[in-house]
């Protein structure tokens, strides 16, 4: 590899980088900017009637940067991007049969792909498949850019995982209730970061968000709003998602790492050249 190419592929990693950082950084503005308004407005039909159609529009750009800064740096190559849209596909299908409060029927392979294809296949991962599993069931609304969020930090968390995972024999009763015990985790906290998507424009009252409040009041009144309403499905996602991993983890481990150590190949050079 030549200097300069090398030059460009760090670039390009910096770019990579930068991009992921805006998008989370645009998701945590899409998810507190309510609370910031100093008023909420009442009705759950007003919630980012308004602002979802930008938070989209701005979103959709900028997976297509992150995904073209990492094709440019070497960290996806167009195998592995083959592998990605097939997952994507996969996980979208996996949404089909989605009960209430979402199922976990898809979670599971978001977590294990981008445990072992990085944080970044994650989060691209995550976002998109949502974003086809909407487009193939009707599910497009206001609600979809944070769903997007949501279930690309999924993914993009677990690959930050995977340092941890190393020092695991991989496909042991180890590292696969480490990822069940994740996917336990986040069968929570789905639920508990989806419901700021309206929380904050509930209408006033025991369950919903006073403006003004400060923080410790905020925390305190929302805990009870999940703990009334979204609770219990997400304790079912969150054994579901446990269930899942622990049944099928060993196996579909294997084969996402199977086809990246087929897929994924690097160029040694010549000295001589």
């Amino acid at each position: 590899m030549t200097a300069r190419s090398t030059h460009h592929n760090l670039w390009a990693a910096r770019a990579g980088d930068l991009a992921l950082a805006l998008i989370c950084l645009l998701g945590a503005i899409a998810f507190l900017y309510p609370f910031a308004m100093g008023r909420a407005e009442t009705g759950f039909g007003q919630a980012h009637a308004a602002t979802a159609p930008i938070f989209f529009a701005l979103l959709g750009p900028a997976l297509l940067a992150l995904l073209i800064a990492e094709l440019s740096a070497g960290r996806l190559n167009t195998r592995i991007l083959a592998v990605l849209g097939v997952l994507t596909g996969v996980v979208a299908v996996l949404r089909l049969p989605a009960g209430p409060a979402d199922s976990p029927t898809f979670f599971f392979l978001i977590i294990l792909a981008g445990y072992v294809y990085g944080a970044r296949f994650g989060f691209l991962l995550g976002a998109l498949a949502l974003l086809v599993s909407a487009l193939l069931t009707g599910g497009v609304g206001p609600w979809l850019p944070f769903q997007m969020f949501v279930t690309g930090w999924m993914g993009m968390s677990t690959g930050l995982l995977a340092p941890l995972g190393r020092r695991l024999r991989p496909g042991g009763w180890g590292e696969i209730g480490l990822l069940a015990g994740f996917g336990y985790i986040w069968g929570f906290l789905f639920g508990a970061l989806m419901n700021l998507w309206f929380w904050p424009f509930a209408p006033p009252g025991e369950l919903g968000w006073t403006p003004g409040s400060g923080l410790v009041a905020t925390i305190r009144q929302y805990a009870i709003f999940y703990a009334v309403t979204s609770l219990a499905w997400d304790a079912v996602r969150a054994f579901g998602n446990a269930v899942l991993i622990a049944l099928l983890g060993r196996l579909v481990l294997k084969e996402l790492r199977r086809f990246r150590n087929r897929f994924w190949f690097t160029v040694a050079e010549d000295a001589a050249a």
